[in-house]
């Protein structure tokens, strides 16, 4: 593998942020990257895809850290990044998002691994100084599973230009698809899914070395919400995830549970699902045994709440989690590809 070598005055790395109606993150976000301990040149530049808040009104009191490049409406994730791509000057490519907070060292660790790898995935945590509630929206990536996120990536410039970018598929393939409103998050629209995945799983299809770094840390912020919030987030996703399992079958080797449910918990809630519906048919209720697994994670996770909010969660979470499940199976139908 080719030594990463940056001359004196150069620009080391390039940090992309893709922003779109991000003005309650986004200052802390890039607070967070001017606190960087990297000894080296880098740059900050934020693409405020259509944002109709005051996202580029943030960017632009950072004039010493930030370039800041604008469309006039969405483009979609990918396309935002591609952009920031196109007006990089780094050896190096960082990606994070307006809703994440960069440890002092991230630019630092996530060099070091970037040394003997051309696509680094770096560790991201939820916001620790936040109070979690059962219904928030967060983020955790704490190994390599296969499922990319740009919330915390490196990769080599040359390596991104082999693979050709971002692809924004559900846009390209589902031109007709209407976007809700994500109110948890103040946005206008909620955006697609899988870009990230799919564009690592084509840099490892030309042999690039993947590295999972544990140092390079981010923080997510941690967005409230009620369990209507979390229904809306799980209907999004779980309707096109079975597309992006076309796109990258090799996540049925690495993610997800015993190849066709997309873990655990959601083959749980089909078994129990299963159970009661084999015990109401046949009015033999032994059946409902099925469902002593998904009961055993629902008090599981409902301990570590108080006994109101875990009052809550048992509520809401099989709601939650049957709007996965006909979200699975639309997709299913729909990308054709089996996803439980």
């Amino acid at each position: 593998m080719t030594p990463l070598q940056f001359t004196d005055d150069a620009i080391a790395v390039s940090v992309v942020v893709p922003a779109r109606d991000a003005a309650p993150t986004l200052d802390r976000a890039l607070r967070a990257l001017e606190a960087q301990e990297l000894d080296r040149a880098f740059e900050v530049i934020v693409v405020d895809d259509g944002s109709r808040d005051g996202t580029a009104e943030i960017a632009r009191r950072h004039p010493e850290l930030v370039r800041l490049v604008r469309h006039e409406d969405s483009q979609g994730p990918g396309a935002a990044r591609n952009r920031g791509v196109q007006e990089a000057r780094g050896l190096v490519l960082a990606f994070t998002d307006a809703d994440c907070f960069p440890t002092r060292e991230w630019l630092v660790r996530g060099l070091e691994a970037l040394a003997e790898a051309d696509l680094v995935q770096g560790r991201v945590e939820p916001d620790p100084t936040a109070r979690r509630t059962p219904f928030d929206r967060t983020l955790s990536v704490d190994s390599d599973r296969g499922v990319y996120q740009t919330a915390n990536l490196f990769v080599r410039r040359e390596t991104f230009d082999a693979v050709g970018g971002f692809r924004d598929w559900v846009l390209e393939q589902r031109p007709d698809r209407r976007w809700s409103q994500d109110t948890r998050r103040a946005r206008a629209m909620r955006t697609p899914i899988g870009e990230d995945t799919d564009f690592a799983w084509r840099a490892r299809r030309l042999s690039a070395v993947v590295a999972f770094s544990s140092e390079a840390v981010v923080y997510h912020a941690v967005v409230p919400g009620t369990v209507s919030d979390a229904i809306a987030d799980r209907w999004h996703w779980a309707r096109d995830m079975s597309g992006l399992t076309r796109l990258v079958p090799e996540l049925r080797h690495t993610a997800y549970y015993r190849r066709v449910f997309f873990n655990q918990v959601s083959a749980r809630f089909d078994l129990a699902l299963a159970g009661l519906a084999i015990a109401m048919l046949t009015r033999e209720a032994g059946w409902t045994v099925a469902g002593m697994p998904y009961i055993r994670h629902l008090r599981v996770v409902s301990s570590q709440w108080g006994r109101a909010e875990a009052i809550t969660y048992i509520l809401g979470a099989p709601l939650l989690d049957a709007v996965t499940m006909a979200g699975l199976l639309t997709g299913s139908l729909t990308w054709r590809s089996l996803v439980l």
